[in-house]
């Protein structure tokens, strides 16, 4: 057990490490050329200097060194290792809070081609990683079934994804998939940052991007507001915060925490529900569903009863993109540092499959899906949803600034729209959360078949939806 002081030097540390990852950052050149954020690297050096790195040396020279747990005491670990679970619910709380809410016609016109490329990416991988799990990982490396969810877990979910679900796999008796899922995250990440320069160079070359001008990409704040707000909202958040003796920041974090209690009011209700119907039977889901992707919800709810009270002038955008960055660093930073290299080690060949095929998957999905899912400037608009599939959401916004730094494609606004059809089921959403306990209650296959057939529809409905709105020839307002 740990007490307060513990905790407080865990996020000191933490702090520090992230001062340090940053400069070391700026210093290799390597990692700038990968825009590989400076939280990872904080999170791998803490990883070399905690137990499973730098105590397993040690140990091996000295088993009476003070140093066998690495330079961080057990209990500033032990902070670290709970970390994740709890500051990803704030991470996935504030992804709408503060968004602007376009009308049924203008979203669903140019978010429908966007969701089914992206939905389609995510569904092919679980029938990536399940098909691979039934033939190759389960009957020949003996790793449980649900192996076949981690692509999905990581790839399309990223480390904040792979860190909340540490504790599902652990209930379902697959305690290594989260190191492995946290380690395919990073993969992911640095792969898709590579493969997606690489797709860019190649599609101006062949003439695939139909945007001319040189990309302008901001390193230090890849991410920013893609819609502007009415001036009459700035005006009103201007005159509240002169009138209210509160910092912004807080405000804003109280709406933080209402979303965060609205998901917990909702996910205990749900589990109150399966516990006097059909969990009777024997058939239970939700114990092993997070909180973070219900807690998601909670935040759509409290920024549509802002909309309908037109009080959306008390939530900042910008404000809520920084305490979703501050908790999803920290998320990152402890889940990295809390990574059993030894796990990984002891399951390196499946995990390099994982990775291949994930990667494959993914590029394969965007070259030959996206020219014909998405009817206008489908290279700008497709590289988004592979980086994301590859990483999380900034690595896709980064590489659609690299393509379309000017937004000429329209592409940042049909990936915007996209999300709120996206993140509440898969990526980090209800299914995302679902789907282990899914495979353990009824086996891989009957789960591949559901995913299948879902990754079917969404490939008819695609083909369909692109060929109406290049028969609509409206590529401006797609």
């Amino acid at each position: 057990m740990f007490n307060l002081i513990d905790v407080f030097w865990a996020y000191i540390f933490i702090a520090i490490l992230i001062l340090v990852g940053r400069l070391i950052r700026q210093r290799l050149w390597a990692l700038r050329s990968l825009y590989i954020p400076s939280s990872i690297v904080a999170g791998i050096l803490a990883l070399l200097l905690g137990r499973s790195a730098l105590g397993a040396v040690v140990q091996a020279i000295n088993p009476d060194s003070p140093l066998v747990a690495g330079i961080f005491s057990a209990n500033i670990q032990a902070v670290w290792s709970q970390s994740p679970s709890i500051f990803i619910n704030i991470v996935f709380a504030t992804l709408f809070l503060g968004q602007y809410v376009p009308g049924l016609q203008e979203f669903w016109r140019k978010a429908a081609p966007q969701v089914a490329l992206g939905q389609a990416i995510a569904w092919g991988q679980y029938v990536v990683g399940l098909l691979l799990a039934i033939t190759v990982l389960t009957p020949i490396f003996g790793l449980p079934p649900i192996v076949g969810c981690l692509i999905e877990v990581a790839f399309e979910g990223g480390h904040g994804t792979s860190a909340g679900m540490a504790k599902t796999f652990t209930d379902l008796g697959f305690p290594a998939g989260a190191d492995l899922s946290l380690a395919l995250a990073t993969v992911g990440l640095v792969s898709g940052v590579v493969a997606g320069t690489f797709l860019i160079n190649w599609g101006r070359r062949t003439g695939r991007v139909q945007v001319s001008r040189e990309p302008i990409v901001n390193l230090e704040n890849p991410e920013s507001q893609i819609e502007d707000e009415h001036p009459s909202v700035t005006t009103a958040r201007e005159n509240l915060f002169r009138d209210l003796l509160i910092d912004p920041l807080s405000l804003n974090f109280g709406f933080v925490g209402l979303a965060v209690a609205f998901g917990w009011l909702i996910l205990e209700a749900v589990r109150w529900l399966e516990s006097v119907t059909w969990g009777q039977t024997g058939l239970l889901l939700m114990p092993y569903v997070p909180l973070f992707p219900i807690a998601l919800i909670g935040g759509i709810i409290v920024q549509y009863i802002l909309v309908r009270t037109r009080r959306t002038y008390l939530i900042s955008r910008v404000l809520m993109e920084r305490i979703g960055g501050l908790a999803l660093d920290i998320t990152i930073v402890t889940a990295l540092a809390s990574i059993s290299l030894s796990v990984l080690g002891d399951n390196l060949a499946p995990f390099i499959i994982l990775s291949v095929a994930g990667i494959a998957w993914n590029i394969c999905a965007f070259v030959f899906l996206g020219p014909r899912l998405l009817p206008f400037y489908w290279f700008e608009r497709g590289i988004g949803d592979m980086g994301q599939s590859m990483g999380v959401t900034s690595t896709g916004l980064l590489l659609l600034r690299m393509v379309d730094p000017d937004n000429r494609s329209g592409a940042f606004e049909s990936f915007a729209y996209k999300q709120l059809l996206f993140e509440p089921i898969v990526g980090g959403g209800l299914f995302t959360a679902a789907a282990p306990p899914l495979v353990v209650q009824f086996g891989p296959v009957p789960v591949l078949l559901l995913t299948s057939v879902i990754l079917a529809f969404w490939l008819v409905f695609g083909f369909y939806n692109c060929r109406q709105l290049r028969k609509l020839d409206l590529p401006g307002k797609i």
